[in-house]
């Protein structure tokens, strides 16, 4: 029996667990069963041990945990939770987006549940500031618009960062790494061959890139620059630097830019930047260019054939003309690799690229090699990235 179900039913219970609610709520004091049991009594209500334990856990949820979400982010298979209303609570398993029978009570309690997870996570959410991207201390990944912005109700989405890296291994079993591709991912990385993975929004980005800095020699130096903490390599020496916005005075704001740029004098044997999206793909480009090879990062684009042109629109941003990116770009960097997500909600790598310029001395990307479902595909490309990464094959 649920908690509401234990109190008196769904709108006596729920009515009950408010007022206790708030009672907490207004004393500060934590939900435990004592004091639960306290509020409970100062309601005029006998209840037993199991129903005060049941109340107690209901009510932490919503105070102190995730409320109604709480077992879909326990969940290991889930990605993403999105909540679009208070009776349209969505899970990614991998398969694609699932509408769940998970509910809140009303349109307020998932704004509050929004406002007190960026108040968490130290950022502010109300009618002055109605939206907030921010991490949980535990890692998870939020972002939240309140009415009026977000028509209806609060919109929540959450994005779950697993403790722990999958290997390469686990990857091809899921079908993201065709069979055999394992032996082309290491010698990438052994090759310290400076490279990018790009892709869609939920095409697995992140998820490939903690992997192969999992293959990393152990006594490299990995330092990574990410605008929110997502990676999680399995490797021994991994030094993390997080952005962080401006504060409500509008100081302290820490930008990408400004980690790569430390992360240039941390000694880092890999230079990692968690995703490319703004000014600091000059930054990078430039220490791929001053010796540090291997570097990586990830980067929105539709194709891996889009790549040159989405890094020439965010140079071009930060003051670099046309034929200067180029130069570095085809200096720098010399593999992408392309991850999509097809209609059933599997991740994949769809193509391996390398860079070459053309006649007119622009860098463009040649296909290497596709997907296969019995392994990669060789294309045009194949003997150029033979070139880069053979002398690891083996």
């Amino acid at each position: 029996m649920s908690p509401v179900a234990a109190l008196g039913g769904p709108s006596g219970g729920q009515g009950l667990l408010e007022a206790v609610r708030r009672r907490l709520a207004e004393s500060g004091a934590e939900p435990t069963p004592a004091r639960v049991a306290a509020a409970l009594r100062a309601q005029g209500r006998l209840l037993g041990d199991a129903e005060v334990l049941g109340a107690a856990e209901a009510l932490r949820c919503e105070l102190v945990g995730t409320g109604p979400l709480e077992p879909l982010l326990a969940d290991p298979a889930v990605t993403d939770v999105l909540v679009s209303a208070p009776d349209r609570v969505w899970v990614d398993r991998g398969s694609g987006l699932e509408l769940t029978d998970v509910s809140f009570a009303d349109a307020p309690a998932v704004r509050r549940l929004a406002q007190r997870l960026a108040a968490v996570a130290g950022r502010r959410l109300d009618d002055a500031r109605p939206w907030v991207d921010a991490r949980l201390p535990d890692g998870t990944r939020m972002h939240a618009v309140l009415p009026p912005v977000a028509v209806g109700s609060t919109c929540l989405s959450l994005r779950v960062v697993r403790p722990r890296a999958f290997s390469v291994a686990e990857l091809t079993d899921a079908g993201t790494v065709p069979p055999g591709g394992e032996r082309i991912l290491r010698a990438l990385i052994e090759a310290r061959v400076s490279y990018l993975i790009s892709g869609g929004t939920g095409s697995g980005k992140t998820t490939l890139l903690s992997t192969l800095l999992g293959l990393v020699g152990e006594r490299e130096r990995i330092v990574l620059a990410e605008d929110s903490a997502e990676l999680r390599p399995d490797h021994a020496h991994v030094v993390r630097l997080e952005a962080r916005p401006a504060n409500q005075e509008g100081a302290g704001l820490v930008t990408l830019r400004d980690l790569v740029r430390q992360a240039l004098r941390m000694r880092p044997d890999r230079l990692v930047v968690g995703e490319v999206r703004g000014a600091e793909a000059v930054d990078l480009l430039a220490a791929l260019n001053t010796g540090h090879e291997g570097g990586c990062g990830t980067v929105h684009a539709n194709t891996a054939a889009d790549v040159p042109a989405r890094l020439e629109a965010l140079g071009t941003a930060a003051g670099l003309d046309r034929a200067a990116l180029h130069s570095q770009l085809g200096a720098g960097l010399s593999v992408v690799l392309h991850l999509v997500r097809d209609r059933a909600g599997r991740r994949r790598i769809a193509e391996i690229h390398v860079l070459e310029r053309n006649r007119e001395g622009l860098v463009v990307t040649v296909p290497a090699l596709r997907w296969g479902a019995a392994g990669f595909e060789r294309e045009r490309g194949w003997e150029r990235l033979q070139a880069l990464i053979g002398g690891e094959l083996r």
